[in-house]
C-alpha cells in the first residue's frame, strides 16, 4: 500500500504472484546469460554476475546449470585444441608434468596433517587435498565416488574450492604482471595453482594467448592424475569402508574430454587449413568458458557458503598458498 499526497488515498500497488517472479529470474538470468557471450564480458566480470545472481535472486534454472556448466567447459576446451598446435601441448605438458609428482604428494601429505590438527573429518579433507593438488571440482567429484563421501564432505570441499578458485581468478593476473612473469612463466604457474580449468582459462585468456595455451595444456595434463589417485583413495579407504559395511566403492570417473583436446591439437596440427580458423576458434572457445564462468557462479548459493566452516576453508587457504609459493619459486628457476 501506498498513499498518495494528493488525494489522501491509499494506493494499491500490484504484487507479482510465484509465476511472474519466476518469469522475471528466468529473463533476468538470460539477460546475463546473453551479456557473457559479448565483447563487454570478461572472465572475472561474468563469474561474479553469475554469484551475485545466485546471492540475490536465486538461479531458477539450478537443476540443469549445474551439468550444463560441465558439458560446456568439456566441449570449450575441445574446441580450443583445435586452435593450438600440437608440439605446443606436448612441451607445456611436459614442463607441467614435472611439477605434478613433487606437488600432487607434497600438498597430500601437507593436507593430512593439517586436517589431523584441524580435526576436519579424513574425507573431507582428503576432498580439499584432492581439489588443490589436481583439478578442483572434477578431482573432488571423482574422489568423492571412490571412497562414498557423504553430500555434507562433498558440500564443504566444494564450497571451499569455489571460493578459492573465484579469488584465483582475480588475484593471478595482477600477481603475474607485478612479477613481470612470462607467458610461459604465468601460464605454468596458473596451471598448477588454481583449481579449476574453467579459472585457469579465464586468468590466463587475460594475460595473454600464449600463456592460455601454456596453462591449458599445464592444467589438463594434472587432470589426468585424476585416475591414480582416485585409485590409491579407493584402495586407501577400501579397507575402512568394508569394516563399517558400507557400500561397494564405485570406479573413478575418467577424464574423456582430455582425450578429445589432444585429437582436435593433433587435427589442427596436421591439417594446414584447420590452422587458418585458429583466431575464431580461439573466440568461440573463450566465449563458451566466459558463459561456462558465469554459470558457475550462478550455481552458488547460501547453503554451499554455510557449510564451509573455518577449519576447512583454512586447510584450504594453506595448501593454496603452499603449492602457489613452491610452484612460483621452482617456475622461477627453470621456465622462462
Amino acid at each position: 500500500m501506498k498513499q498518495d499526497i494528493r488525494t489522501n488515498k491509499r494506493v494499491q500497488i500490484p504484487q507479482l504472484n510465484s509465476e511472474q517472479k519466476l518469469l522475471y529470474r528466468k529473463i533476468v538470468f538470460l539477460l546475463a546469460a546473453g551479456f557473457c557471450l559479448t565483447p563487454w564480458a570478461s572472465p572475472p566480470i561474468a563469474l561474479m554476475l553469475g554469484i551475485l545472481l545466485a546471492l540475490t535472486h536465486e538461479n531458477p534454472f539450478h537443476r540443469i546449470s549445474r551439468p550444463a556448466a560441465k558439458y560446456l567447459l568439456e566441449a570449450s576446451v575441445i574446441v580450443l585444441g583445435f586452435g593450438m598446435n600440437l608440439a605446443v601441448v606436448l612441451k607445456a605438458g611436459a614442463s607441467g608434468a614435472l611439477f605434478a609428482i613433487g606437488s600432487i604428494t607434497a600438498t597430500f601429505i601437507l593436507g593430512y596433517f593439517l586436517g589431523k590438527w584441524l580435526k576436519i573429518p579424513i574425507k573431507a579433507s582428503a576432498l580439499i587435498s584432492a581439489g588443490t593438488a589436481i583439478c578442483g571440482g572434477s578431482a573432488i567429484a571423482a574422489v568423492s565416488s571412490v571412497i562414498n563421501a557423504a553430500e555434507s564432505e562433498i558440500s564443504v570441499a566444494m564450497g571451499t574450492v569455489f571460493v578459492l578458485n573465484a579469488v584465483a581468478l582475480f588475484v593471478f593476473p595482477p600477481l603475474g604482471h607485478a612479477l613481470h612473469l612470462t607467458q610461459a612463466q604465468f601460464g605454468t604457474w596458473s596451471g598448477v595453482a588454481i583449481h579449476d580449468i574453467s579459472s585457469v582459462v579465464g586468468a590466463a585468456s587475460h594475460y595473454g594467448q600464449s600463456a592460455l595455451y601454456t596453462a591449458t595444456a599445464v592444467k589438463l595434463s594434472r587432470a589426468l592424475w585424476i585416475v591414480p589417485i582416485s585409485a590409491a583413495a579407493s584402495y586407501i579407504f577400501q579397507r575402512q569402508q568394508a569394516k563399517a559395511g558400507e557400500s561397494v566403492i564405485h570406479k573413478p570417473q575418467v577424464p574423456w574430454f582430455i582425450g578429445f583436446f589432444i585429437l582436435a591439437s593433433v587435427v589442427r596440427t596436421f591439417i594446414p587449413e584447420v590452422a587458418s580458423w585458429s583466431p575464431v576458434v580461439t573466440h568461440v572457445s573463450e566465449a563458451g568458458l566466459t558463459l561456462t564462468l558465469f554459470l558457475i557462479g550462478a550455481g552458488l548459493s547460501q547453503r554451499m557458503l554455510k557449510t564451509v566452516g573455518w577449519k576447512p576453508m583454512l586447510q584450504g587457504v594453506v595448501l593454496w598458498i603452499f603449492i602457489s609459493a613452491t610452484s612460483l619459486g621452482v617456475i622461477l628457476l627453470v621456465v622462462h
